[in-house]
């Protein structure tokens, strides 16, 4: 496989995160989009808001590469702050895409960058190796961000016509649930709530 080649599938799957866990937003109010939705404050917005700053730090800023882009602290990346609006948010992802695309298309694979935040010792790293995590980082999240959206209107799937799940039919999913809820309790009847 060339490396053009090569770039091509690590860049089909960086934008199919991307893309998926822009969709996770829509439909939603803003309210659902910026509230916490566990214990540990994890949001809809702020994952994008997130992988905004993981792509052009890694992507970019590594390789010297100029986004212009204003951003925050990064210890307050993992949501969107009261003066921010979704719309805000998203059109600064979406900038972010051309000024990584520019940078896959543009670097080598064994171009060498230093990562600033990273220890020096470590810090000079590959654009293959970045690339790499920054597509496994954004799936993580839009994995993430399926569950999100799961819990809160049972809207699922990597992407709006492909839900991976064998019916939409809701009594169906209630049945398997309950299904599965009790090999559960089976496999462990002394962790079972009561009936």
């Amino acid at each position: 496989m060339s490396e053009s080649e090569q770039k091509a599938d690590l860049h089909r799957y960086l934008q199919e995160a991307r893309d998926s866990l822009l969709w996770k937003l829509e439909g939603l109010s803003d309210y659902d989009v910026r509230r916490p939705l566990t214990p540990t404050g994890t949001n809809l917005l702020g994952l994008v808001k997130h992988l905004t700053y993981v792509e052009l730090g890694y992507l970019c800023a590594t390789f010297g590469r100029e986004h212009g882009e204003a951003l925050d602290d990064p210890e307050q990346d993992m949501y969107a702050a009261a003066d921010e609006s979704r719309e805000e948010i998203v059109a600064r992802y979406r900038r972010a895409w051309a000024h990584c695309d520019a940078a896959i298309e543009e670097l080598t694979l064994d171009t060498v960058g230093t990562v600033p935040w990273w220890p020096k010792e470590r810090a000079e790293v590959t654009f293959h190796h970045v690339l790499v995590r920054v597509l496994a980082d954004a799936q993580h999240h839009a994995g993430h961000a399926d569950i999100l959206r799961e819990g809160l209107d049972g809207a699922v799937g990597w992407r709006r016509d492909n839900d991976a799940l064998g019916t939409t039919d809701l009594d169906e999913r209630a049945a398997y649930h309950a299904q599965l809820e009790e090999i559960a309790r089976r496999a462990d009847p002394s962790s079972a709530p009561p009936r």
